[in-house]
């Protein structure tokens, strides 16, 4: 990307059409974002600007922290923007709060993390789907709500894709002219989502763009102003444009600040997306009214992080037994305002030669939080918003840097990893992997998720797959493992992909075409699924799928799993991809339809599910309850099968967390009958979450669900972009929980800095809780 640098260009005699200058004192209707994302084709976007006749500002993507980063303007557009990061999630969430209204167009958001994404399409009340395979017309649907799509040029064939709407008060104001009419755009009273990469010379013409622009300013009642002879920037101006990844330039924005900060895994920025505040790092500044439920939820979150901080207090003194009791003692206090300690002050030891008692310093940090949250609810009371917020951050932030993550917390509980492909490959040795399991073993680690068919691969040398991973030939890693475990009192259970059986991404791994349906299907096509537009890769997870409904391919996987079980000394199975993929039926985005299941549910019913649609409701739930069945009864067999053998075997699956009706219209993913029925014994919910308040609200229904029979349930918690004491505290709110234990995904993502302060708090002597007494 082209550098432009404002002091230098001035004197240089460069034919720019426009200067960019900083903006001063006045209000600009509009701010466009400008990021890596679309600076490919920035003159296009500029040019359709031009002919919209508006007078813009730029936003600098790279640049934003905060709402003020955004300027005075009062609509922005975020063209094409496809990666946020956390820390401009919050900027623009705070933005909108304050009463800002956005247009954004295309992917949006697709490249960003999955909290991310889920924010996001809260936020906007929409989200892309996926894309059209070929030019679509692209129709208006005028209503009394939607009167700004009746004028001219906005009718036209152009390339776009299905957007959806995800709030009550979305609404569809243009579709695709195609089967089931899907949303091409979506409004809300904030937002208004275009389905296609607007500003892209080979999507849309310069005049159906425009059209849509002056229309989307018509439905915010402005009016374009001619503008000035130069275009500025709505915040502050960049040093820079670069090719250098948004996230790079943050991490080293956050290493150069003169506070400690909490290691976070990725070097990612430390931001917290899922609550209603910027980062703690970030001066307040233009912060808008709290609202009452967001007061509410503000005291909530942070009343129980002080009754984790006080119960991990606890655990800590059953845990040491020598370790007095907490005693009281009085705060340090100015009035009746919180004085802020630092974390030098109230600093806990960092090693095993540091350990302290449990001491008044911590009771005094508790203390000091208790005040601070009645600091924020007098000051919410008194409408001080902003003096509001800093109470609340100052007081979370001493309870973070004050964590007591210098002694024994842990208690009788499973505490799983997942060992991934990426780590097991990277080994190359038995040597190699034995120094993976010692850092387990330390870190306390007594149940290992091994990854051991990835993408229809095995990382063993199989009688049954066609292929062992290429990357592993030579030696077989599931057998050192299982060897190297069960000498550190560590359970190995071998995870398998069950009906997902090629990975794009993973092709790339192996020189493959992107294409490759992978070693299984490649010799087996007609056992594969498809989508209701014939594609054989889901556009969104890049992987193919095998039909759960064709005897062939039920009687290879069980076969596949009756060899691991069988020629192996694992403790347990773990059923992953053990669904179909991701659908929204709503826009007529299916999938399930290999031969198998076609002929048999025309058998059925009489009626090719290819020409079954959502809007046939008694034959759509039909054709849903058909697919269920193949799960469900799959699931049940290999677990007789299995256990006639093996009843000793501990058989789990990774699941989805998400609402059951919706799951099982989406992914027909059934785990609450396999529990019911004791077809498995463990749950591991994919209850991923990047604040431990995500995750209580994921974890906690599901830990009182009084329909899983005997079945253990064990969260999962993802390490990935996680700030280690966030991620302490996750495992000690699963601890308050009635869990089993957790399950952290995964190795690649466990730092040395994280596995140091497990190896402090839950570094073990041997102890199991989940015995292994040995197959029958």
């Amino acid at each position: 990307m082209k550098q432009i640098i404002l002091s230098s260009l001035i004197g240089m005699s460069l034919n720019l059409s426009l200067l960019l200058s900083t903006v001063s004192a006045k209000t600009v209707t509009l701010g466009v974002v400008k990021s890596p994302d679309n600076a490919e084709y920035w003159s296009g976007i500029t040019t359709r600007l031009r002919a919209t006749g508006i007078d813009y500002c730029i936003v600098d993507w790279s640049q934003v922290q905060q709402a003020s980063d955004f300027g005075t303007t009062r609509l922005l557009f975020l063209p094409n923007i496809e990666r946020l990061e956390p820390i401009q999630l919050a900027a623009l969430q705070d933005w909108m709060r304050q009463g800002g209204e956005v247009i954004v167009s295309g992917a949006a958001g697709t490249l960003s993390q999955p909290a991310i994404r889920n924010r996001l399409r809260s936020l906007l009340g929409a989200y892309w789907g996926f894309a059209l395979t070929e030019p679509t017309t692209l129709e208006t649907t005028p209503t009394n709500s939607q009167t700004w799509v009746q004028g001219t040029g906005l009718v036209s064939t152009i390339e776009g894709g299905v957007v959806i709407p995800a709030n009550l008060n979305s609404t569809t104001a243009a579709v695709w002219n195609q089967q089931e009419n899907p949303p091409a755009v979506v409004t809300t009273d904030q937002s208004i989502f275009l389905g296609w990469r607007w500003g892209v010379d080979e999507v849309a013409s310069v005049e159906v763009d425009t059209a849509w622009l002056k229309a989307a300013l018509n439905y915010y009642n402005l009016t374009p102003q001619l503008p000035d002879s130069s275009i500025s920037y709505c915040g502050k101006p960049p040093s820079s444009f670069s090719n250098t990844p948004i996230e790079s330039d943050r991490a080293s924005e956050f290493n150069n600040n003169s506070q400690p900060q909490p290691t976070i895994n990725n070097q990612q920025p430390i931001t917290n997306p899922d609550v209603p505040i910027l980062p703690a790092q970030t001066t307040p500044q233009d912060w808008a009214k709290l609202t009452p439920t967001e007061v509410s939820a503000m005291n909530r979150e942070l009343e129980n992080l002080i009754g984790r901080f006080e119960s991990t207090l606890l655990a800590a003194n059953a845990t040491n037994s020598d370790i007095p009791l907490l005693t009281s003692t009085t705060a340090k206090r100015t009035g009746d305002q919180l004085t802020t300690m630092g974390s030098g002050e109230w600093g806990v030891g960092s090693g095993e030669g540091d350990k302290q008692p449990i001491t008044n310093n911590q009771q005094q940090i508790l203390t000091q939080a208790r005040i601070g949250l009645q600091n924020f609810l007098n000051a919410a009371a008194q409408q001080d918003y902003t003096l509001a917020r800093q109470h609340w951050v100052q007081a979370r932030r001493i309870l973070w840097d004050n964590y007591p993550i210098d002694r024994k917390l842990s208690q009788p509980e499973i505490r799983a990893i997942w060992l991934d492909r990426g780590t097991i490959v990277k080994a190359k040795s038995e040597q190699d992997l034995a120094k993976i399991f010692d850092q387990l073993a330390t870190a306390g680690f007594n149940t290992v998720f091994f990854e051991t068919v990835n993408a229809s691969y095995p990382i063993y040398p199989s009688k049954i797959a066609p292929e062992q991973n290429p990357l592993v030939r030579g030696w077989d890693p599931l057998k050192a493992a299982i060897k190297l475990a069960h000498e550190r009192g560590i359970e190995l259970h071998a995870w398998v992909w069950i009906f997902a059986a090629a990975n794009q991404r993973h092709n790339a791994l192996l020189n493959q075409p992107l294409d490759y349906p992978g070693p299984v299907l490649a010799a087996h096509p007609d056992w594969a699924i498809f989508d209701n537009q014939g594609r054989l890769f889901d556009p969104t997870s890049k992987k193919a799928f095998l039909d759960p409904a064709n005897p062939q391919v039920r009687n290879y996987l069980t076969a596949l799993l009756e060899e691991i079980a069988n020629n192996y000394e694992v403790d347990g199975i773990q059923l992953d991809y053990i669904r179909y993929p991701f659908q929204e039926p709503k826009v007529n985005q299916t999938y399930g339809y290999g031969i198998s299941a076609r002929q048999q549910f025309k058998e059925l019913t009489g009626i090719d599910p290819i020409d079954v649609y959502p809007k046939d409701i008694e034959l759509w739930q039909k054709w849903t309850d058909f697919r269920i069945r193949q799960i469900d009864s799959f699931v049940a067999s290999v677990s007789a099968r299995l256990k006639a053998k093996h009843p000793n075997l501990i058989l789990s699956t990774a699941v989805f967390a998400i609402p059951r009706s919706d799951r099982l219209q989406r992914l027909q993913q059934n785990w609450e009958n396999w529990a019911s029925e004791g077809y498995i014994d463990l749950l591991v919910p994919m209850t991923y979450a990047l604040d431990t308040e995500g995750l209580q609200n994921l974890a906690q229904p599901l830990l009182t669900e009084s329909t899983l029979n005997s079945a253990l349930i064990l969260p999962g918690i993802r390490l990935l972009n996680l700030p280690d004491i966030i991620a302490i505290d996750q495992i000690q709110l699963l601890r308050d929980l009635p869990a089993s234990g957790y399950a952290l995904f995964a190795m690649e993502n466990l730092n040395p800095n994280l596995q140091d302060i497990l190896n402090r708090t839950q570094g073990r002597g041997g102890e199991r809780e989940m015995g292994r007494e040995g197959d029958g």
